[in-house]
């Protein structure tokens, strides 16, 4: 995978499972060094392997939880430990948990939605950019998702999440606009990672559901084009990027073939 990224430096959040692990080994595989965070610190260093055994000639890894000030503060300085810059930050950590309406909402649910999702891209974002270098094609990405797009029923506290996740980016490409540093979001729609599994806490045959019948993104392809919009040129900014399985052409039309 050519991308002009080879010895670039590139943190990842959330780099435990999903998008984040796929991103690791892509990032890898264009020759980068990473800097991987996430609280599970086994599952991290099994990405680590992954991501060195697929070309990536340094990988750190530290327990990083986003929802937690203190932690995202000794990340960083684990990090000012390893290298004076990082060219690429990748907020990847966030995520749903349940699928409730307002009326049966569960105030657990909606504090780690917004703390991962929202609060969690602000710290990462706030501690990272003094390492993210001027004028020299640096670059945040942001994982967002069609959520914050369009509202669905029980997805109330995620779609205010991600639409918040998307204003953020908004708001720190203005705030950014001269620093030469690119501020971008990567919004998938159905994709089969850990997401649903996660989202109904371990409900297998109900996260199944989800995809069945249908083709979804997988985390590799999210990851692919993680590295092609950090790959651009210093000068190109691919400022929102919305992407679906051809199966859905819209967050509730959905073609399901016959199990």
């Amino acid at each position: 995978m050519l991308s002009g990224l080879e010895n670039k430096w590139v943190l990842i959040t959330g780099a435990s499972s999903g998008f984040g692990a796929a991103a690791a080994r892509a990032f890898g595989e264009a020759g980068c060094r990473l800097l991987l965070g996430a609280r599970r610190l086994d599952r991290l260093e099994d990405v680590a392997a992954e991501a060195r055994q697929a070309g990536s000639p340094e990988v750190g890894v530290q327990v990083l939880d986003v929802s937690n000030t203190p932690s995202v503060e000794a990340f960083t300085a684990w990090v000012r430990g390893r290298t004076d810059r990082v060219d690429v930050l990748v907020n990847n950590a966030g995520g749903a948990q349940g699928l409730n309406s307002v009326a049966e909402g569960v105030d657990a649910d909606w504090e780690t939605m917004l703390q991962t999702n929202v609060l969690g891209v602000l710290r990462m974002t706030r501690a990272v950019l003094p390492l993210l270098p001027r004028d020299a094609g640096a670059t945040i990405l942001n994982i967002g998702s069609i959520a914050g797009h369009v509202a669905y029923e029980g997805g109330a506290a995620y779609c205010a999440a991600k639409a918040g996740e998307l204003q953020i980016t908004r708001a720190l490409r203005l705030e950014l606009n001269g620093t030469g540093i690119r501020v971008s979001t990567v919004d998938p729609g159905l994709a089969e990672t850990e997401f649903s599994l996660v989202r109904f806490k371990g409900d297998a045959a109900r996260a199944k559901k989800v995809y069945e019948g249908m083709q979804a993104l997988t985390a590799r392809d999210v990851a692919e084009i993680l590295v092609w919009v950090a790959g651009r040129p210093a000068h190109v900014n691919i400022d929102e990027l919305l992407v679906k399985p051809v199966d859905q052409a819209a967050i509730h039309k959905v073609h399901r073939r016959p199990v």
